[in-house]
């Protein structure tokens, strides 16, 4: 489980195609610190399975559903990642629950006048997204300012945007974006069934 808390700002070092998957090595000198095999790091909010840990890189590998469904398909060698461990148990809980698994990707609009920063996000995420509620994009834990049917804003402090991606994000840029779990249990709940996303939530948990 994570929170949305981002611990440091890395950066991909290597990636390595193998197929319809790959390979990829980041730099991350806070998250290594720790870490060892088997272990569980969002990478810009996809959880993913530490494969080896060389000094201050660790390797993950991202199977093809992954690359489908998030923007780890467009991951390159110098490219800044938002990166966090997963959280400990006696840890402080600082954003909102977060499972790393990606519901679908979104794209970064513009920042407006009033400083609001605007996403485009899939039609069938709407139900989950509701003003003043949580959502990740690229696994920084925000809280949504407005939302319509296609698109939402989020009133981006300073620090998040010198401490993440999201400052250097441009318009075009595709996000991930995951909803609130919360959110689908009550659609599930309510509606006496099985949530829209419980077959489509790609981008989660490798094995490692």
């Amino acid at each position: 489980m994570f929170t949305g808390i981002v611990e440091e700002l890395g950066e991909i070092t290597a990636v390595e195609q193998s197929g319809d998957a790959a390979r990829m090595r980041v730099r991350g000198p806070v998250v290594t610190g720790d870490a060892k095999h088997g272990d569980s790091i969002a990478v810009n909010g996809v959880c993913l399975t530490v494969v080896d840990v060389d000094g201050d890189e660790f390797t993950v590998d991202v199977v093809h559903e992954t690359l489908e469904r998030s923007s780890l398909a467009k991951a390159e060698v110098g490219r800044g990642v938002n990166l966090e461990r997963a959280m400990a148990a006696n840890g402080r809980f600082g954003g909102h629950v977060m499972q790393g698994h990606v519901d679908g990707t979104g794209v970064f609009l513009h920042r407006d006048a009033d400083d609001l920063t605007h996403f485009a996000f899939p039609p069938r995420l709407g139900r989950y997204i509701v003003a003043k509620g949580s959502v990740a994009i690229d696994g920084v834990s925000l809280t949504v300012a407005s939302v319509s049917p296609e698109e939402l804003t989020i009133a981006l402090v300073p620090t998040t945007l010198s401490l993440t991606t999201l400052g250097r994000t441009a318009p075009g840029d595709v996000v991930n974006v995951e909803v609130d779990v919360l959110a689908k249990y009550v659609e599930k709940q309510t509606a006496g069934g099985t949530s829209s996303l419980s077959v489509d939530n790609g981008g989660g948990k490798e094995d490692g």
